[in-house]
């Protein structure tokens, strides 16, 4: 399933940088309730954040949804 492979993605990286949701939140400039969302599957991210997210880690979009190994 993808969207568990993209919340376990973001949860590792987070861990791996150190962030916060807080942090992560302000960083991007996504509401940390939608970071709270992901990580929890309650909610998938759309293409944009998708592409926030994968700048910011300096990873692709594939990484992130679990196409692809990180």
């Amino acid at each position: 399933m993808v969207n568990i492979q993209f919340s376990n993605n973001l949860k590792r990286l987070m861990h791996e940088s150190s962030l916060n949701q807080v942090k992560l939140s302000k960083e991007i400039g996504i509401a940390q309730s939608a970071i709270s969302a992901w990580l929890l599957d309650k909610k998938e991210p759309s293409i944009t954040s998708l592409w926030l997210l994968a700048d910011y880690f300096q990873c692709s979009v594939d990484e992130l949804i679990g196409r692809d190994k990180i």
